[in-house]
């Protein structure tokens, strides 16, 4: 049965590895191009499914009827995700999305949204979706429009489910807009650059007080990129260190997909009973590990995020004796 739904963007990623960004009016050559599956909420599900295992997680959204939709339902189905909730829609294009990487695993990322943008709110109504909502004890709402997140998190709160939100380009919106849906969500997942978007704060550790201040009983969760994570609430900060890599003999080779790792896995891991601060650890470890990899979709499994944490923790390389 299903415990873990994952709302929001399914995408196909164009990614362009460069040796450094261009400057405005410049011009790069390009080293690689990898066309792969992506998309956000997709990520995130392909990333819990490789923790909880076959049927446990969910993924509500739309495709275009396209090849590139129908290479999604086949991956995704072959990774274990429940896709009954993919809803696929004629005439409309699957979103895309186009990733400029340069060598030390920077990113940055230009959208077309596609079919995302045509989910609505009634969707969550359909017999397929609803039942996924019912069974799922976490739902992670990570860039659905966001009416569709308002009413995701209204059913989620009557029926006690555990909310995750990543807001990604949304946070752009502010608390002034985002503040009311706010007090409903029990994790806010952020990176830097949108805490201070969303809080208009100028620096991401000031932006906490101010969206502690619009949602008391929230818990934040920033994430550092390889200095780690903290978690904040009104109890107060815990902090989990970044994972260097270059201990264990690995380095950083794509940073794209390294967030949806991490909250694939810390959701995962709330499903499977475990407190929030050995989630998050896990959570982090997930992300370093996918750093090291060079696809966008590299998450760990459930053996691998084990024996990626022992190697850490031993400080030796995962494939050493």
């Amino acid at each position: 049965m299903v415990e873990l739904a994952s709302i929001g963007a399914i995408n196909i990623d164009v990614s362009l590895f460069v040796e450094d960004f261009a400057e405005v009016g410049g011009e790069v050559p390009v080293k690689r191009i990898a066309i792969v599956p992506g998309g956000k909420a997709a990520n995130v599900a392909v990333a819990a499914a490789r923790i909880l295992g076959p049927g446990k997680a969910a993924l509500i959204g739309c495709v275009g009827d396209d090849e590139i939709g129908s290479a999604h339902l086949k991956d995704l189905r072959g990774e274990g995700v429940d896709t009954s909730g993919v809803m696929v829609l004629k005439g409309v294009g699957s979103g895309r999305a186009y990733l400029i990487i340069d060598e030390r695993g920077r990113n940055s990322i230009y959208t077309f949204f596609g079919a995302n943008a045509m989910l609505s709110p009634g969707d969550l109504d359909r017999p397929s979706i609803a039942r996924i909502l019912e069974d799922s004890s976490i739902i992670v709402l990570m860039d659905p429009p966001l009416d569709v997140s308002e009413k995701a998190i209204g059913i989620s709160r009557e029926r006690g489910k555990r909310i995750l939100w990543d807001p990604g380009v949304r946070s752009r919106l502010g608390l002034a807009e985002l503040g009311r849906l706010l007090r409903g969500v029990d994790y806010l997942i952020l990176n830097e650059v949108e805490a201070v978007a969303l809080s208009g704060s100028n620096d991401p550790m000031g932006a906490i007080p101010r969206i502690l201040g619009a949602a008391p009983s929230l818990r934040v969760i920033l994430k550092l990129g390889a200095r780690g994570c903290l978690l904040a609430s009104s109890r107060g900060v815990a902090e989990v260190p970044g994972v260097d890599l270059d201990r264990i003999g690995l380095k950083p080779v794509n940073t794209v997909g390294c967030g949806d790792a991490f909250l694939g896995a810390f959701s995962a891991s709330l499903a499977m009973g475990m407190e929030e601060l050995e989630a998050l650890e896990r959570a982090n470890y997930a992300g370093a590990f996918k750093a090291s990899r060079p696809e966008t979709r590299g998450s760990p499994r459930l053996e691998e995020l084990e024996s990626f944490i022992r190697a850490v923790r031993d400080g030796r390389g995962p494939g050493a004796p």
